[in-house]
């Protein structure tokens, strides 16, 4: 649908009607590669910006192959590919917390368990620029564990794109807990138990009976934090500013572009790119889920 939908649009800024299409190609350095799928090249250059890429989707329609190629700017690949790695970096490092945080919280009972669960939620709570602010205050040179971070490290973690993962990861992280504590109070504790009474310590229980049991909500919780962080905005822009090529994501991206008359379609491109990897990740993270709930089955 977005691919079509960018299509679309591309037909009216090019001025070409769908009906001409059939009889319209351009040659161009792939044109080997074309031929041996027999098929015409629509090559769409809407706007006259550098291209350093090329993104090719193949479309199947009754008649005929058509191979779209959508030429993207280098700030629109920069943010795109920033975007996926803070993301991926921000699940890296949030996994393991949440995991710990919610066996605490779903297995302990200590004084204070509930002010540690407020503590985990206050970043749902709070706006996300609140969040961002917050973490300028701590992480920038000046701050407690910005300053320190500069003296001994030598690591400046503001205006950087490490400091858009830690954003994401903290914006991520409570609902990351959240589905990893739904698995882990899914899990019956006789079987923690009867695996206790046979001798096993509590490591081997945990590694050998209840992380299998939770994979599924270890899938959720990754893809909800992935998800989170790729639309992450408020905190992100707050904390690292929207440097291109540096800190800018692809909602930073997105409202630099508005903010520039008559540029709705480099903006539709953007929604629908990230619309597209999202998309994407929900489904390898369904296709895994069933299988790994196939498996248990059979077994």
């Amino acid at each position: 649908f977005a691919i079509k939908l960018l299509i679309i649009i591309s037909y009216k800024k090019t001025g070409l009607r769908p009906a001409a299409l059939n009889r319209w190609s351009v040659s161009c350095p792939t044109h080997r590669c074309c031929a041996s799928y027999n098929c015409n090249l629509l090559y769409l250059q809407v706007f006259n910006f550098e291209v350093v890429s090329h993104f090719s989707y193949m479309i199947k329609s009754k008649h005929k192959k058509w191979i779209v190629v959508l030429e993207l700017s280098s700030q629109e690949i920069d943010a795109i590919l920033l975007s996926i790695k803070v993301s991926i970096w921000s699940v890296v490092f949030s996994l393991l917390p949440a995991v710990y945080i919610a066996y605490v919280l779903s297995r302990k009972k200590f004084w204070g368990r509930q002010a540690l669960n407020v503590i985990v939620h206050i970043p749902l709570i709070l706006p996300p620029v609140v969040t961002g602010y917050f973490l300028l205050l701590l992480f920038n040179r000046t701050g407690i564990i910005g300053r320190f971070l500069d003296t001994y490290f030598g690591v400046t973690v503001a205006f950087h794109w490490f400091g858009a993962v830690l954003a994401a990861a903290v914006m991520s992280f409570p609902l990351m807990v959240r589905a990893i504590r739904l698995g882990f109070e899914s899990v019956d504790p006789k079987l923690e138990v009867a695996a206790y009474s046979l001798g096993a310590n509590k490591f081997i229980i945990f590694l050998t009976i209840t992380l299998p049991l939770i994979i599924p909500a270890l899938i959720t919780g990754a893809v909800l934090g992935f998800a989170k962080s790729m639309g992450e905005f408020g905190a992100t822009i707050t904390f690292v500013s929207n440097i291109p090529g540096q800190t800018q994501t692809i909602p930073s991206a997105i409202f630099e572009f508005l903010q520039i008359p008559d540029n709705n379609f480099m903006t539709l491109r953007l929604v629908c790119l990230s619309l597209l990897i999202s998309i994407g990740a929900l489904y390898i993270s369904e296709v895994l889920a069933s299988r790994l709930s196939r498996r248990e089955q059979n077994e």
